[in-house]
């Protein structure tokens, strides 16, 4: 394992309950990454989706991509703690398999383009080498607006 769950929170400001990185098992600095998510029966959403049937939702799944590669993204920002990653598209998402509790999901992105503060990237999903998701992933680097500072521009 390269990063464990208290690595990870140093790097993401993700944090409970939506956090969908565990573990990460595989790096390229710049290119490429693997990260791992165990499914667990008492995340909340399994409460609504769906009752006696419990399926991760996909809108997760991708959750899990784009936090995986914000990890390998954010690695090389020497000011992270000052930014975020905002989605700005999400291309050509295809779910294979319903993710239910007891799987592990191992999300793989690489970076296909990263220029000044815009990246794309490719992922995939899969549980015991099968394919769940894929997608193409595109995301921005804005900077974090304090809390207090947030709350005065709403005014």
């Amino acid at each position: 394992m390269i990063m464990d769950i208290v690595e990870i929170q140093k790097i993401l400001p993700h944090r409970y309950p939506f956090l969908f990185v565990d573990a990460i098992v595989e790096m390229e600095r710049l290119k490429s990454i693997v990260g791992l998510k165990n499914v667990t029966v008492n995340e909340a959403y399994f409460q609504g989706h769906f009752p006696g049937a419990p399926v991760m939702p996909g809108v997760l799944i991708i959750e899990s991509m784009a936090q995986t590669g914000g990890l390998l993204l954010l690695q090389e920002v020497p000011d992270r703690e000052k930014k975020l990653l905002y989605f700005a598209a999400v291309d050509g998402a295809r779910f294979r398999r319903p993710v239910v509790p007891g799987d592990q999901l191992r999300v793989e992105m690489k970076v296909i383009s990263w220029r000044g503060d815009f990246c794309k990237l490719e992922g995939r999903a899969t549980v015991n080498g099968q394919l769940a998701a894929e997608a193409t992933l595109m995301c921005k680097m804005v900077d974090r607006v304090p809390a207090a500072q947030a709350e005065k521009s709403a005014k």
